[in-house]
């Protein structure tokens, strides 16, 4: 049994736990969260009467007894708790996004590099049923020459209702683009390749605060895409990326569901399943750790999509090319 603890004992951390419990490689030996009763309670719910608590991530990454850590605590915090649990030779998940600033990411990827444990970032779309069809459709040519990729996000309020942080108003390391937009853009990027330039007008709800209005284009790999992002509005939440090709079209709504030629008549659902993405995220990570391979998103790939994060927000109209090679004339 794989024993691994948990850091940051928020939603996604009892997400983690739920699916540790259920199982059969992995057993949940430690939770830790700055708030006791947080860590108290997910331990309670999910963890075996040998899963030890704490507010200090230290003593949970030197325990001898631990093989690996699941770090899910605000994007400013995981430096030092990747590190820290790297360090301690632990072998380790980072919650998505890898950090709130590209340059921070690609200091964890030498980390990682150095310190020569499997890691990996949990980027679901890897493993979503509905996403992979997307991947496997486009490729083999079923929507026949792809002419671009939409990126489409409404969020009725930001944060959402159950989002109870205040971390996610910020914009040094919240907002709608780190916290949804990172799932989709890592979806081009798994589509089409590395995104290579991007140009966006971003407005901001506030000094400070989140991007609430970002409208912009990117290309990758000779197709062009647009993102079009906007909060406060009214209507229901939408994240969605559609593929229109010469021949038809593929959308992937609501997390999981993919549609061909979404809106028109011959309209046509492929795939309706959720999949359990955390489940198999953890059996990719076990099978990594036992040597015999694993699908995972590695902290560069999470690295190269902070920085299309990273260049958006610096754009300011222009267009920038992702990882600081600067503006294109």
């Amino acid at each position: 049994m794989i024993q691994i603890g948990i850091v940051g004992c928020g939603v996604i951390g009892n997400r983690l736990a739920a699916a540790i419990e259920e199982h059969d490689r992995y057993e949940l030996a430690a939770a830790c969260d700055l708030d006791a009763d947080r860590a108290a309670s997910l331990a309670a719910d999910h963890g075996t009467d040998r899963t030890q608590t704490t507010t200090d991530h230290g003593s949970l990454v030197e325990r001898d007894d631990l093989d690996a850590v699941y770090v899910g605590v605000p994007p400013l915090a995981h430096r030092e708790v990747v590190a820290d649990a790297l360090a301690a030779d632990k072998h380790v998940i980072c919650e998505k996004p890898i950090a709130a600033d590209a340059e921070t990411g690609r200091e964890l990827v030498a980390l990682a590099e150095e310190a020569d444990r499997v890691t990996a970032v949990n980027l679901p779309f890897r493993y979503t049923p509905g996403f992979v069809r997307l991947r496997e459709a486009v490729a083999a040519g079923d929507i026949g020459d792809p002419r671009r990729v939409e990126l489409r996000f409404r969020f009725p309020e930001w944060p959402r209702e159950w989002q109870d942080v205040a971390w996610l108003e910020s914009r040094e390391q919240g907002g709608p683009l780190r916290e949804v937009g990172t799932h989709f853009l890592f979806g081009v990027q798994e589509l089409f390749g590395p995104i290579e330039s991007v140009s966006a007008d971003v407005g901001y709800s506030g000094p400070e605060a989140y991007e609430d209005d970002v409208v912009g284009t990117f290309r990758a790999d000779g197709v062009r895409g647009t993102i079009d992002l906007l909060c406060d509005q009214a209507g229901e939440e939408e994240n969605s990326v559609t593929v229109v090709g010469d021949e038809a079209s593929l959308s992937l709504t609501e997390w999981y569901r993919l549609v061909r030629n979404r809106g028109r008549d011959d309209e046509e659902t492929l795939v309706d399943e959720r999949g359990d993405t955390v489940s198999a995220l953890l059996t990719e990570f076990a099978g990594a750790i036992a040597g015999d391979g694993g699908d995972l998103v590695s902290f560069a790939e999470a690295t190269r999509v902070q920085e299309v994060l990273d260049a958006i927000h610096a754009s300011d109209g222009d267009r920038v090319r992702p990882g600081g090679s600067g503006r294109e004339k």
